[in-house]
């Protein structure tokens, strides 16, 4: 391999016309030192190996390569920076250098750029990236300054010297450009193995799926294929960090801090505070002092809150190991809090107190009381936690509005201590029963169910591929104690004297749908899996396990929705992880059936009754409908028939989101709402929009280790009219959405029944277009040894809508998907509503204050037009 290795190096790195002279530097590793002089001496070349000593000491560092005129230097950028920049104050010669590699660490945009203008006209200057067992280096890149990223570190380059590159995801398949995913090397400089290592060869060496014969290294490094074709270097696979249940990659971290103006290197660790708690450490060096906040801020335009670091420690240099990588051994422990230099302890004993109810709510392990709220990974669900948490704990009933009006602990504590004390009321335990009542959310759903064609409406399926060994008796073990657990799980429905009841039952059946199945059959299996409840059977929850072979695994859970929402789910892969673990878990003080029956109080109905005055008002008058132009005409009655088409937000736009976010004190879910109803505006003519948002319903501190249904749906009303400026606008919005959320208690069912709507059998009553930002904290599962992998099922999909936007991060990505009624649109409709939609977003980033009328849309879309509206739509071309 090596042979064959090193006739390509000669041929790539152009070496026919001068004599090869590598400066090896004594204390680089054994594997790495006879890879280079196979190649050096394969080229008639000389090894020149610089004493230990001698490579930290920039002057005889200097004299090595003067007096042996050195034509090569290869070394890992913590060493070649500051070196040469030695060279640059002393103006040094260095006529005889042609090459300058650097390699074996990640190298910095900053670095890069700043070597490539001082000497790229000098010498070629290229960054290299390999692996011993493979020949050593396997890539290169070179590319003009122009082609260089802005921030981050410097990719890899594409593959040479007999090298090919995969990226792949956990079962070899290849992934797309962007995704990240394990880089393979594959080609004839791969090594045979390991010398008396079978378990370890049999891991990272396998067969390739890509060439027949081929053998491929799996290296265990973590990339993304650029545009260009040129790979993108993250980090080590085992740099993946798991803080409270969010599977983190630490190389994302540091290249998005690397991209912070002014910094220079940059290293992210995990580390633990004094009470255990993991958090992220950043270290950063820079040309200037930087403020921690921001550090932070700038970084959370592209990250989630869960991925910014806790900590910001600013070095004027960081330690490095004798090989000259950075070492991570040496970091030293931060000083103070989460702000670093910045931070201020709570000074009060309200201070202190916000401070623990907003690392709970946050899940940040520690927070300063000058933070900001939003920085820290703060979102419209978290507000509302963060309030219901306050109420409970310190018996102040805080505006949610004051969450955004004062978004610092030193800000919110000085505003509660102006408030009077109102006494938070507990969710009392109902006495026991035969039967129980709905609950409003039950209500309305036990009445969809019996829908024709909604019977399966409500399903809430998820089918994972579960990936190492499995105890099947723990494992079904882990589920019982769960049903015992929550009464919800062991609950059923049913009709006594005309009107709808739910019943607790003492004992359910229960058992795990176990089965053994080839690959090509597990998809028939999964699909009849997913199939109608009967209300009048519990548990409306059921299991199964497909077995592919061994340590491989279809999982497939179902839940009905009367039972279950997103918080939930999250709640049950938790507990189950752990009792899968064999942990113990605290009891539950109430259950879900207490809920239902503390909706039938006086103490809630006082509470609803001064929230459905401010319904009534907002929906007061005659109330919209909006009409879209359709592909079909409108069915009779309501068809659930649907598709869906998901999109990506580049990154640029996403930034340029994020920033007008912050600039204007709004959230993520005010602006896209906005967005969404300037482009309902556009495409239905009309001025007046309701669209449809659901909450999470938890807004009693006592509901938020309860499994079930609590989501409510809110009408938000709006009025994008053309005279309008898109940031008078926003402000509108966010008042709109503020009043919505503080008042969401009140039960979607009866504000219908309040306002008397007129029930059209065709469509929904109140609105038929919904919007949703999914921001559920969506964790890891850790199932020690197991892994959950993804698991891609062609289904046919229910609607419950004519159109719903839903928006989600995912990986620091921001994507959205539109799920349609089928039989009112056709994919190019929608496909044409997603161009106009990023159209839309990217106007109002560019010009906030641009008048709504002169918001323009694709042309495409007057094409679908239908009759019913073709006079009322008013295209901007």
């Amino acid at each position: 391999s090596l042979v064959n290795t090193a006739a390509a190096y000669r041929r790539e790195y152009r070496l026919n016309q001068f004599p090869v002279r590598l400066l090896q530097l004594a204390s680089f590793s054994f594997d790495v030192f006879v890879g280079d002089i196979a190649r050096t001496l394969y080229n008639g070349g000389t090894m020149v190996i610089c004493p230990k000593d001698d490579r930290i000491d920039p002057t005889r560092l200097y004299g090595w390569i003067r007096d042996r005129q050195i034509t090569i230097f290869e070394s890992t950028p913590a060493l070649i920076v500051p070196f040469m920049e030695y060279v640059t104050e002393q103006g040094l010669d260095m006529s005889s250098m042609e090459l300058l590699i650097t390699s074996s660490d990640s190298c910095s945009v900053t670095d890069y750029r700043l070597l490539q203008e001082r000497y790229g006209s000098q010498f070629r200057i290229i960054n290299a990236y390999g692996v011993t067992e493979a020949a050593i280096d396997s890539s290169f890149y070179d590319e003009p300054l122009s082609k260089l990223p802005e921030a981050g570190n410097v990719p890899i380059g594409k593959a040479w010297l007999n090298a090919r590159f995969y990226i792949v995801d956990a079962h070899l398949n290849p992934v797309p450009v962007g995704v990240l995913g394990e880089l393979c090397i594959g080609g004839v400089g791969v090594a045979r193995g390991y010398l008396n290592r079978p378990e370890l060869n049999e891991e990272k060496f396998v067969d390739s799926p890509f060439v027949p014969g081929e053998r491929l290294y799996r290296t265990g490094d973590l990339a993304r294929w650029m545009e260009d074709g040129n790979v993108d270097f993250i980090g080590r696979i085992d740099n993946q960090a798991k803080i409270r249940g969010y599977r983190i990659e630490i190389g994302e971290v540091e290249t998005q801090l690397l991209k912070v103006d002014k910094v220079r290197e940059a290293v992210v660790v995990i580390r633990e505070d004094g009470n255990g708690q993991k958090a992220l450490c950043a270290y950063y060096t820079a040309e200037e002092e930087l403020q921690a906040s921001g550090l932070r801020s700038a970084m959370s335009q592209e990250l989630p809150g869960y991925m910014i670091p806790s900590y910001f420690v600013q070095l004027e240099r960081l330690p490095l190991t004798p090989n000259g990588k950075i070492d991570r051994k040496a970091l030293p422990a931060p000083e103070g809090g989460a702000s670093g230099s910045e931070y201020t302890a709570p000074r009060t004993p309200l201070e202190a107190k916000l401070v623990r109810i907003w690392q709970e709510v946050l899940g940040v392990a520690t927070a300063g009381v000058k933070d900001n709220f939003f920085d820290l990974g703060g979102h419209s669900l978290r507000a509302t936690t963060l309030v219901s948490k306050i109420h409970k704990e310190l018996n102040v009933d805080l505006p949610l509005r004051d969450v955004f009006r004062y978004s610092t602990v030193e800000e919110m504590a000085q505003a509660i201590a102006q408030m009077e004390e109102g006494a938070f009321s507990a969710i009392p335990v109902a006495e026991e029963r035969e039967h129980y009542p709905l609950s409003s959310a039950q209500k309305r759903l036990f009445i969809q169910h019996q829908l024709e064609g909604a019977d399966q409406l409500y399903n809430m399926p998820e089918i994972m591929r579960l990936e190492g060994p499995v105890d099947l008796d723990r494992f079904q073990e882990a589920f019982r104690k769960l049903i015992a657990r929550h009464e919800t799980l062991r609950t059923s429905f049913a009709m006594v004297h005309g009107e709808p009841v739910q019943q607790v039952h003492d004992e359910v059946e229960f058992a795990v749908e176990h089965s053994k199945a080839a690959q090509e059959e597990a998809a028939d299996i999964v699909r009849r899996f997913v199939r109608p409840f009967d209300l009048k059977t519990a548990p409306l929850l059921r299991v199964g396990l497909v077995e592919l072979e061994q340590d491989a695994h279809i999982l497939m859970f179902d839940m009905h929705h009367i039972i279950s929402d997103g918080v939930s789910m999250t709640i049950l892969v938790e507990e189950f992880t752990r009792l899968y673990a064999g942990e113990e878990l605290p009891p539950l003080r109430i259950q879900y059936k207490d809920y239902a029956v503390w909706q039938q109080s006086e103490v809630y109905k006082e509470r609803t009754s001064r929230q459905e005055v401010y319904w009534l008002q907002k929906l007061a008058g005659d109330l919209p409908k909006v009409d879209l132009p359709t592909d079909y005409e409108r069915p009779a009655t309501r068809s659930f028939d649907g598709a869906h088409i998901e999109f990506e937000v580049d990154a640029a736009l996403a930034k340029r989101l994020n920033e007008l976010v912050a600039k204007y004190d709004s959230t993520l879910y005010m602006v896209l709402l906005s967005a969404y109803t300037v482009l309902l505006s556009k495409y239905s003519g009309q001025e007046d929009i309701i669209v449809g948002t659901p909450v999470a319903g938890r807004t009693h501190a006592d509901l938020e280790p309860i499994l079930g249904m609590f989501v409510n749906t809110l009408a938000i009303r709006n009025y994008p009219a053309g005279d309008k400026t898109f940031l008078a606008y926003l402000e509108e919005v966010k008042e709109s959405a503020l009043g919505a959320f503080e008042h969401q208690d009140y039960p979607f069912e009866e504000l219908v029944e309040r306002l008397n709507v007129k029930r059209d059998p065709s469509r929904n009553p109140l609105f038929d277009t919904a919007f949703d930002l999914q921001n559920v904290d969506d964790r890891d599962a850790d199932f020690e040894e197991l892994k959950l992998v993804p698991y891609d099922l062609d289904e046919e999909e229910e609607v419950k809508f004519d159109l719903i936007l839903s928006m989600y991060e995912e990986n620091g990505v921001l994507k959205g998907g539109f799920h349609y009624c089928a039989k009112l649109f056709k994919a190019a409709m929608i496909q044409t509503m997603v161009q106009d939609l990023l159209l839309v977003l990217a106007q109002v980033c560019e010009d906030p204050q641009i008048q709504l009328s002169g918001v323009q849309l694709n042309k495409q879309a007057a094409s679908h037009k239908n009759k019913s509206s073709i006079d009322s739509i008013e295209f901007a071309f």
